[in-house]
């Protein structure tokens, strides 16, 4: 059987600054597609009278955008400083989204409804789910 799967681009080059748009055009548009769905079906189990948090269009979009671009800056950092920054990414990508969650859990203890403190986890989580593999095409970490 062949083999289909796009080969690795080689750290030595440099990606192309269409590539990185691209690519993060790409993890934008999935974010706030899946993110859309998200606060669609979430908002439905929001109890009336409920305030909904963060489960507007106006504004999950613009974070998501916001979160893609630091993300992407914290990944070209340590890609650019760090030793060996496949480890420090190992640990450090999963740290920032539990930490992403640390509002998400506030209003949720703050009186909103669960289902809106869920969804809100699930939407930084996917925004990395989608980012990351598109930072380890167009942001190459180098050879494993």
């Amino acid at each position: 059987m062949a083999d289909t799967s796009f080969p690795a681009r080689s750290s030595v080059l440099a990606p192309s600054a269409g590539e990185v748009v691209v690519g993060l055009l790409g993890a934008a548009v999935v974010s706030i597609a899946v993110n859309a769905l998200i606060a669609l079906v979430a908002g439905r189990f929001v109890p009336e009278g409920t305030e909904r948090m963060g489960l507007a269009f106006a504004e999950y979009a613009p974070a998501t955008v916001l979160g893609i671009l630091l993300g992407t800056l914290g990944w070209y950092l340590v890609r650019r400083f760090a030793r060996d920054p496949r480890k420090v990414l190992r640990v450090l990508v999963p740290a920032v989204v539990v930490v992403s969650w640390i509002p998400d859990l506030g209003i949720l203890a703050g009186g909103a409804a669960p289902v809106n403190s869920i969804a809100l986890i699930l939407m930084h989580t996917i925004v990395a789910a989608a980012t990351v593999p598109v930072l380890s095409r167009v942001l190459p970490l180098g050879p494993r």
